[in-house]
């Protein structure tokens, strides 16, 4: 379903946690992504927030694909509450965070 690690995702979790003090590497993380890993990492945070039900999935990824007009990390690093977004996406696709943290850690 998703084509992005959800390591990735919840490092990136961790790193918007941080607020301004990682902005530099959050943004060269995002960045160094490849192009359908931005555009999950998009659709996860827009499930997340309630733009996209898990179910429309897919939906929510060709939006994102479609919709693109600014660099992936600028438009998520703008993004009021990215990490609860995220945390949120993943868990609504089935996706056990805690284990990913864990694992993480």
């Amino acid at each position: 379903m998703i084509d992005i690690s959800p390591s990735k995702v919840v490092h990136i979790i961790f790193q918007a946690r941080e607020g301004h003090i990682v902005s530099a590497e959050l943004s060269a993380f995002i960045e160094n992504l490849n192009v359908d890993e931005q555009d999950h990492l998009t659709a996860i945070a827009w499930v997340g927030r309630g733009s996209f039900d898990a179910e429309d999935y897919a939906e929510a990824l060709a939006t994102a694909r479609a919709e693109k007009t600014v660099p992936t990390a600028d438009y998520l690093m703008g993004m009021p509450h990215l990490a609860e977004n995220l945390e949120a996406g993943l868990d609504a696709l089935g996706i056990d965070v805690d284990g990913e943290e864990e694992d993480l850690l």
